[in-house]
């Protein structure tokens, strides 16, 4: 069995309980495909079977949010289940969505200390959990969009952020916050898009049963967005590197009308890459 579900991850729950949850119901190797916060909600692909197999692919794709901040206050977690320290002034709508602008495109991000970044061989929530003092390197991530969408209370926005795998969201809060010489925190965090799977067509997790999930498998192929491969040279199925008359790139592999897994060409030539059926 291989696939995909596209599942709506309830606020709550950690992503690791909704793979065992899926474990239990297909009795099966899952993986899921971008970690959310247990305080967020929203779409988590999870990979069946071979599929977690392109748990690189997946991961590199663009993700969109619905996220609030408040600001005038900040937590050890830089969301609402950390304690919360009163702190800075409340901005205007004005000046939040002026500085905006400056986190577009490629920039310099820390992630939280509460966060699954490795420290060290170490989780770095494990660390800030203990009152161990650590540094955590900058990264570069890419945000597409980040735009203001509604003041929803009187120290509160709402914003729509399009950004590169990799980004944490609590981060942008501190980061704004303190490029409008404040403090601030997310209290609300929902994934509506994760590469092709939308927050529309997700499955609620308690919807899933052991007599439905498998309605609900959606086939591996169908959400890659690479060309076919037509190769009649069986050999590239036991590893040969075949001649194939393909430009380079990735390509979907067929063995006899049915789905294979991924091939790479190049120079020419081809060989299967990933077998994914």
């Amino acid at each position: 069995m291989t696939g995909f579900l596209n599942i709506y991850k309830p606020s709550g729950k950690s992503s690791a309980a909704v793979v065992g949850r899926v474990k239990w119901l297909l009795r099966t190797p899952c993986g899921h495909m971008g970690t959310l916060d247990p305080l967020a909600e929203g779409v988590l692909p999870v990979g069946v079977g071979n599929a977690t197999r392109l748990f690189d692919h997946f991961l590199s794709k663009k993700k969109r949010y619905t996220a609030r901040f408040r600001f005038g206050a900040t937590t050890d977690t830089l969301d609402a289940e950390g304690e919360v320290t009163a702190g800075g002034r409340i901005p205007s709508a004005e000046e939040v969505a002026g500085a905006l602008p400056a986190f577009l495109g490629e920039i310099e991000q820390i992630p939280p200390r509460y966060s699954a970044v490795s420290v060290g061989g170490r989780r770095g929530y494990e660390l800030a959990r203990k009152g161990v003092e650590f540094e955590i390197a900058p990264k570069k991530v890419v945000i597409d969009e980040f735009r203001l969408a509604e003041q929803t209370a009187p120290d509160e926005y709402e914003f729509t952020i399009v950004c590169g795998g990799g980004t944490y969201v609590r981060a942008l809060v501190r980061d704004l916050a303190a490029a409008l010489g404040t403090q601030g925190y997310m209290t609300y965090l929902r994934r509506d898009a994760s590469g092709v799977f939308t927050a529309e067509t997700a499955v609620p997790l308690e919807a899933l049963t052991p007599e439905n999930v498998r309605g609900y498998l959606i086939p591996t192929e169908t959400v890659l967005p690479f060309p076919v491969l037509d190769c009649a040279d069986e050999r590239i199925f036991h590893g040969v590197t075949v001649p194939v008359a393909a430009e380079d790139g990735v390509y979907k592999l067929y063995r006899g009308g049915e789905f294979y897994g991924l091939a790479r060409a190049e120079g020419g030539f081809a060989r299967a890459e990933k077998k994914l059926c």
